[in-house]
Parts: C-alpha cells; structure tokens; sequence
C-alpha cells in the first residue's frame, strides 16, 4: 500500500472513530430526553389522580421510580437536611428536607418542604422542621433528587440536629439519623398550595413546587445537545469527504 493510500485509510479509520463517539454521545441525549419526557408523564398521570394515595405506598420498593398523589398524617422527627447547591429561577439556594414518621407507614420518609435562598455568606435559615408536631399532609410521592457524580461526604452536622447534605444519600441519611428501619424510597413533595396543615400548623415557608426535573435538564436541552453532536458526526463526514476528494484531484 502506497504512502498516500495509508494516510487515506488513517484518515477514514479516525473520521469513523469520530464519528462513531459524537452519534452515541446523540443517542445517549435522545434516551435521556425520552426518560424525561416519561417522567412527566408519570408526575402529570399522577398528579391527576382522583383519590390520593396512602402514605404506606412510600415504601413500596416496587414504586421507587414511579409518581403517585398522596397524603397522611404522622409525627415530625427532631432533625432538619438542607440539601446545597439547589438552583431555582436563577438563585443559588438550599431544600429543606424533614423526617416524617408516618402514622399508617413501616418506615420514616423524607418530606421536601421548600427551597430556600442562600446570601453570599451561604448562612443556612434558621427555620426548622417542626419536631413533634403532628402533621397532615399531602403532596408528590417521588424519588428522591440523583445523587449525581458528587465525591465525598454525603452530609455533615451544621448544629441543633440540622445537617447539611451535598446529596440524598438515603442509606448515609439514615445511619446518621440512626433509623433502624431506613427511609422509604421515596419523597413526599408537600403541595406548594397547603401552606399548613388541618390544625393551622405552617409546615414551612419556604418556596416549594412540584418541579421534578429540578437542577437538571430539559427535555428541550437533551434534545438540543443531541443535534449538537450529530452536527458534528455530520460535520466530520463532509470534511473526511472533502479532503478524500482532493487528494484523489
């Protein structure tokens, strides 16, 4: 094989290479676009149930991934997790976790209470779950936020049985909760229009919604970045066809 013909062949063997690796990186964008369009599906299907859910089916293993409109009442554990670097409408802030003991449930659940804003000396709020209250509540059974690439510590004791938490690690949040029976696999998302319970009780005032694919991406934006890197497969075959032809000239 001639010096050029073997530069050829190189040539289209990292022109397929490349090409290869930005279509998978598009197809992994597509999947991630389509979970997501499920998601909210699912919360949506949810969310338009007639009759709400017991609390109970939290810790349904079966439904950790799945939606369902819930509500019940329980008792409020001594322990408030903020979890950092939560993103809403532009500002940096921290969500405000409490620890329910339901009163129909097996195991303790997470409840999301709000976001929160954070100033620049990053000073948690001094609000906290209402331990001992007895609480009626309603919302989103969801699963709890990825726990995403973050290394390190899951969660560290800010003081007065408050933690502040770099990810839901439900198992760590557990062990440092010291539950015995774990937390149910699931998170109930209070519904952002009952800001208190049947009792008057003001669960918490921070910002909350229903928003599931909060600090994440879009549909939209997978959808977008999958074009992007089939552009560039694209991209890379025109000019692996163009330099083929001028050196044939």
């Amino acid at each position: 094989m001639s010096p050029r013909a073997l530069n050829l062949s190189l040539g289209w063997l990292l022109a397929v290479l490349a090409m290869a690796a930005f279509a998978l990186a598009g197809r992994w964008q597509l999947d991630r676009m389509h979970q997501k369009e499920a998601m909210l599906a699912a919360a949506a299907t949810a969310l338009a149930q007639g009759q709400p859910q017991p609390l109970l089916l939290a810790s349904d293993p079966g439904r950790r991934e799945a939606y369902d409109r819930a509500e019940g009442a329980g008792r409020i554990a001594n322990a408030t997790v903020w979890l950092d670097n939560q993103m809403r409408e532009g500002r940096s802030g921290v969500r405000m976790y409490c620890v329910l003991f339901a009163d129909e449930g097996v195991q303790p659940m997470l409840l999301d209470a709000g976001w929160w804003p954070l100033d620049g000396r990053r000073t948690l709020p001094e609000f906290g779950c209402p331990a001992g209250d007895a609480q009626a509540v309603r919302g989103l059974l969801a699963p709890p936020p990825s726990t995403g690439i973050v290394h390190g510590e899951p969660m560290a004791p800010s003081g007065d049985a408050r933690w502040l938490a770099a990810r839901l690690d439900l198992p760590a949040l557990s062990r440092a909760l010291k539950l015995s029976t774990g937390l149910a696999p699931r998170v109930l998302r209070l519904d952002p229009e009952r800001k208190t319970d049947d009792a008057g009780v003001m669960l918490a005032p921070g910002e909350r919604d229903l928003d599931i694919l909060a600090n994440t991406l879009t549909p939209q934006r997978h959808l977008g970045y999958a074009v992007q890197w089939f552009g560039l497969a694209i991209m890379v075959l025109v000019v692996a066809l163009v330099l083929t032809l001028r050196k044939k000239r």
